[in-house]
């Protein structure tokens, strides 16, 4: 199954790619590597965003939600520079940075709910190395933002 049909069946609308919020753009190519710069979660089909900090504010639940919903917005980014998710060969590496508290010490529960996603919608092309980082703070507040690396055919 296509990795646009797989999205549909699942029952997602992606939003539009991500604007840049400063001076930067949000996707290099290198050779057939494209290096997404970080992305946080878009807003729940129900319109509910998630902000703060994991172990304190959320729950690990929230976090993975979180999570996810920041894989929309990657497949989102993906489509908006490649136009085709079909163009994806494979998720080659997941960069997590999880907004949590000093004691909390499962960011990589909180990534479950992109690389799980990504599984989803790519197969084993979504299988990926991945680290899972908790840090002090991320812009707007986020729960997490996340970066990837993927190969791409044309």
């Amino acid at each position: 199954m296509s990795a646009e049909s797989k999205i549909q069946e699942l029952g997602i609308i992606l939003p539009n790619s991500p604007a840049p919020v400063a001076n930067y753009v949000p996707v290099v190519r290198t050779g057939n590597l494209i290096y997404l710069s970080g992305v946080g979660p878009a807003p729940s089909s129900d319109g509910r965003e998630f902000k703060g900090k994991l172990g304190i504010d959320l729950s690990i639940e929230d976090g993975y939600e979180s999570a996810r919903l920041t894989a929309i917005n990657i497949l989102a980014r993906l489509k908006g520079y490649l136009g085709d998710l079909e163009k994806v060969s494979k998720i080659v590496k997941v960069l997590s940075m999880v907004n949590s508290s000093p004691d909390f010490f499962d960011p990589p529960a909180v990534t479950n709910g992109c690389s799980d996603l990504l599984v989803e919608v790519f197969g084993d092309k979504g299988r990926h190395a991945r680290s899972a980082i908790g840090v002090s703070s991320l812009p707007n507040n986020w729960p997490i933002e996340i970066e990837i690396i993927a190969e791409i055919s044309d």
